[in-house]
């Protein structure tokens, strides 16, 4: 089957998104080898630092949020360069930031002026990413939505700024891994985040925008796991595909191979869904550390206090955090800490965050390249 390219800031590329996954999960080595494949290679932004043994020593018992955050942005810099060079000039660099982030906007700027094609922004609604990006005219930008109405909100306010939207990320709650764009656990499967009915209302919104070629291009994000389904959707409505765990666990994945294993083992049906630190649903790997925590999560929430000492390195990574602000309804444990041991493979430790999709190739480890084959064409690897 032939498909159309995934047209974005004048970039002509394979309908293929590698998601963004923090921290440290996709950094500059899984962007690269993607965006040289002709696709968009994504770094998550957040605390980059870990990659970099310099910074991580120069930061090391840290309690200056200047530092820790200049270090972090040294380090995003970096990561983007590194990507590009990676990139032999295919492709595009993507960089996401989460909004719900407290450094997010010093974060947007330095991916900018570092040289990244676009922003990509979720973990809320990113109506203020054109002042942020004002310097930037060219660099596209990319929203995380999950529904229509906030693809609505985040489009018309943006019209009234004299911006549009490059490209939208639908990503469905029910099957993504991470932070989930709903409001509470309960809605995460709710039928207005179909992705049939998203496509639909959002054509619609388009069309009553009056955008015409200028609407933004509509990529789905979650459950969409193998070449039949990437075929069904581009087929009906979909112009690209975006893919997490899968490109996680390639060759050029940028975490431990420890980190990489859990993910593959993990049985799907048992993957646990939760309220993170920043009061948003997701989704991660039962390991023992995260087991443990639920069974403790209402004693740990009954005990909440707003104590700033709680916060690792008060590096306060978030905007609100339910360990250091107190708020019982929230988690009650220090995510970056979490993510951080996840990264460097300590299974007894780490937050495994993982979509709810099977994987391609089952329980082999493959190159980028044979990824995208298999989801574009049915491309099975020999080996595998």
């Amino acid at each position: 089957m032939q498909y159309s390219p995934l047209e974005i800031a004048g970039h002509s590329l394979l309908p293929i998104v590698q998601g963004g996954m923090g921290v440290g999960v996709s950094a500059h080595r899984l962007a690269g080898a993607v965006a040289r494949e002709n696709a968009v290679g994504t770094i998550a932004s957040v605390d980059l630092r870990h990659h970099h043994p310099d910074l991580l020593e120069q930061t090391e018992d840290c309690h200056d949020r200047e530092r820790l955050d200049q270090a972090n942005r040294i380090a995003l810099d970096r990561e983007i360069q590194a990507a590009r060079a990676h990139a032999e000039g295919r492709g595009l660099i993507a960089v996401n930031v989460m909004k719900a982030v407290r450094d997010h906007a010093s974060l947007v700027r330095q991916a900018c002026e570092s040289g990244a094609d676009a922003i990509v922004m979720g973990a809320g609604l990113p109506v203020d990413l054109p002042e942020m990006t004002a310097d930037h005219p060219r660099t596209a930008l990319i929203p995380i939505l999950s529904e229509s109405r906030g693809v609505a909100v985040v489009l018309k306010k943006w019209m009234k700024k004299g911006r549009m939207a490059s490209a939208v990320v639908i990503e469905h709650p029910a099957y993504a891994g991470g932070h989930l764009g709903a409001s509470r656990l309960d809605d995460v499967r709710h039928e207005r985040f179909g992705f049939a009915r998203v496509l639909e209302e959002c054509r619609a919104l388009f069309d009553e925008l009056g955008l015409g070629r200028d609407a933004p291009k509509l990529v789905l994000a979650g459950g969409v796991g193998s070449h039949a389904d990437v075929r069904h959707w581009l087929a009906n409505g979909a112009d690209g595909i975006q893919v997490g765990t899968a490109f996680a666990v390639t060759e050029e994945g940028d975490a431990h191979e420890n980190f990489k294993r859990v993910l593959i083992d993990a049985d799907t049906d048992a993957l646990k869904e939760f309220v993170s630190v920043a009061g948003l649903p997701a989704r991660a790997v039962g390991t023992p550390w995260l087991v443990r925590y639920l069974r403790q999560e209402t004693t740990l929430q009954s005990r909440t206090k707003a104590d700033p000492r709680r916060c690792s390195q008060r590096l306060d990574c978030l905007s609100q955090c339910g360990l250091r602000d107190g708020l019982a309804k929230f988690g009650q444990f220090c995510i970056d800490l979490k993510l951080a041991a996840a990264l460097r493979g300590e299974v007894d430790k780490g937050l495994f965050f993982r979509g709810a999709t099977k994987l391609p190739f089952g329980k082999a480890i493959r190159p980028v390249r044979e990824l995208i084959d298999h989801l574009l064409h049915g491309t099975e690897p020999a080996a595998a």
